[in-house]
């Protein structure tokens, strides 16, 4: 599978990702859901959730080929952490 690319520019990406966790995913979202990483197409508003990256982002994929993705992480500020702890 080849990447896509997206026609937004980061910031774009994240104002619109973060939009819509917040006013439609978030609300309905669980305790058991914290850590879990949800993969939001921007452009319809679809998603998918599940504890695998990489699971989440290809299975929305395989719905949406062409969707622009932004990933979150449920609790968390960041998606992931790169580097040590202090």
């Amino acid at each position: 599978m080849t990447a896509t690319q997206s026609r937004r520019t980061p910031a774009e990406l994240a104002s619109l990702g973060t939009a819509i966790f917040e006013q439609t995913i978030s609300p309905d979202l669980h305790t058991d859901d914290h850590g879990r990483y949800v993969a939001i197409d921007v452009e319809s508003g679809e998603f998918e959730i599940d504890p695998d990256d990489y699971t989440a982002v290809m299975r929305l994929r395989s719905r949406k080929p062409t969707a622009d993705i932004w990933l979150m992480r449920v609790g968390y500020p960041t998606t992931c952490r790169i580097g040590a702890r202090r």
